[in-house]
């Protein structure tokens, strides 16, 4: 074999392992992201009040955080604000729940709801209902507003203040002619 087929053959062998995503990660070529769930944020450093306290040992777990199952668990069940059973069966007494059910519908505030929401809710969306209905009737049934009072003639208006002034009379004097508004049929202005 020569030389450049050697080399030839080299080439194509490192290629070749180079496509492959395991050895791409066993030699250091491939991406390592942090595991979303195992990253965790650090409590903030703080003064101890006593400064006679040793110092903290490195590498040592923080007392203040705990562990990441420690952290959820108080996050998820609230563990250092737990109700007396005293206090739960005085909010909320027996009605056939268990003490945890009652405990937690105390937590949720249960014990502090509205007894009349209902009827509060109701004359709510009645009202809203309400609305709504005289809305929807003035978009089916739209008409135009009938005018208020008596529609002015203007043709026998003009004539009848011409007249008023070539003879000299105050043209407040008389009757203003009207418009006399024709009644509509039964289903007139429907369609």
């Amino acid at each position: 074999m020569t030389r450049s087929s050697a080399a030839l053959v080299a080439v194509a062998v490192l290629l070749a392992v180079s496509s492959c995503s395991g050895v791409k990660k066993q030699l250091g070529y491939g991406k390592q992201s942090p595991d979303e769930f195992r990253v965790v944020s650090r409590a903030p450093l703080s003064l101890p009040p006593e400064f006679s306290l040793r110092p903290p040992e490195p590498g040592a777990a923080r007392p203040q955080e705990g562990t990441p199952t420690d952290q959820a668990r108080r996050a998820v069940f609230r563990v250092e604000e737990q109700d007396s059973v005293a206090e739960i069966q005085q909010a909320m007494p027996n009605d056939g729940r268990s003490l945890g059910e009652r405990a937690f519908l105390v937590r949720a505030g249960a014990d502090q709801a509205e007894p009349d929401i209902r009827l509060i809710v109701d004359r709510e969306t009645n009202r809203i209902n309400d609305e709504s209905e005289d809305f929807i009737e003035t978009l089916v049934f739209w008409r135009d507003a009938e005018p208020q009072g008596d529609i002015v003639d203007a043709g026998a208006e003009s004539k009848r203040l011409q007249e008023k002034n070539a003879l000299g009379r105050p043209i407040t004097e008389g009757k203003t002619p009207t418009v006399e508004r024709k009644k509509k049929a039964l289903l007139e202005g429907i369609f």
